[in-house]
């Protein structure tokens, strides 16, 4: 049978809960309620987050081209998924999922509802072992490394802390990917509220989950191989913004989440 880590919470579906979904359990709320207790912004920084999601990858398939997108950290399905907004722009889109919750691939049904002529799959393994992740790519067979694909890793990288090798992490996936490739990268940050995402960043850790929030320079140097896009890398609500593509009325502050796309040369 499998564990669905019930008893203790988890980050996908704490995430869930700050986005108004039904997808997580009492132990997941009761760490999320901790956290809303300590920085109610955090409620806003989710949707913030998700907003950019939704633009970041239209933005890569209706005025980038990109029609391959590797998904790491999917998380419990809302829609639209990002597979539903790359494919309403092209329905020959393909989409591979990556995640290791148990939940998320017990849900994955939900994500893998693809248009008829492109395609989504679902690949169980973790962000923390890139071989694994791309070797699993490479037997599900839905993308293909030699042509242009858009990493995404939207409110990942924070549960990977320096002691796991973020940098290494994502360096490594880049060099997978051939020119022409992008990144789309969001990440929590404490610059604008250090104390509250010290608190946060503990509680997370307390309940099992590794956790460090990054400031502008650090979550820049993911970057550094690549080319930006404008704006560059800001707060998520300034990134591109569109009407009603998100909360309206945010702060800095209330964000907390540095973003960014850009291309491989």
């Amino acid at each position: 049978m499998t564990d669905l880590g019930q008893d203790r919470p988890h980050s996908a579906r704490m995430y869930d809960y700050y986005l108004g979904g039904k997808t997580n359990y009492a132990v997941d709320r009761e760490a999320a309620d901790a956290v809303i207790q300590r920085f109610p912004a955090i409620l806003t920084a989710a949707r913030v987050n998700r907003a950019f999601m939704h633009r970041a990858v239209h933005f890569l398939a209706a005025e980038r081209g990109v029609r391959q997108f590797l998904d790491i950290g999917t998380g419990i399905p809302t829609a639209p998924n990002l597979h539903e907004v790359v494919q309403a722009v092209d329905a020959r889109s393909r989409v591979a999922y990556v995640d290791t919750d148990p939940i998320v691939l017990a849900y994955a049904d939900s994500l893998l509802t693809s248009s008829r002529e492109g395609e989504t799959s679902y690949v169980e393994a973790s962000v923390t072992d890139p071989e694994a992740v791309i070797e699993a790519v490479r037997e599900d067979g839905c993308l293909s490394f030699d042509e242009p694909v858009a990493l995404t890793l939207h409110a990942l990288l924070h549960f990977v802390p320096d002691d796991q090798d973020a940098y290494g992490v994502v360096d490594r996936l880049l060099d997978e990917l051939p020119p022409g490739s992008y990144l789309s990268l969001s990440h929590c940050t404490g610059d604008f509220a250090p104390e509250s995402w010290q608190a946060i960043v503990d509680l997370y850790k307390g309940r099992g989950t590794p956790a460090q929030v990054r400031s502008h320079d650090e979550v820049l140097r993911f970057f550094e191989r690549l080319d930006l896009v404008r704006p560059g890398l800001v707060v998520a609500h300034r990134w591109r913004p569109e009407q009603a593509s998100g909360p309206s009325l945010v702060t800095d502050a209330d964000a907390s989440l540095y973003a960014g796309v850009a291309v491989k040369k």
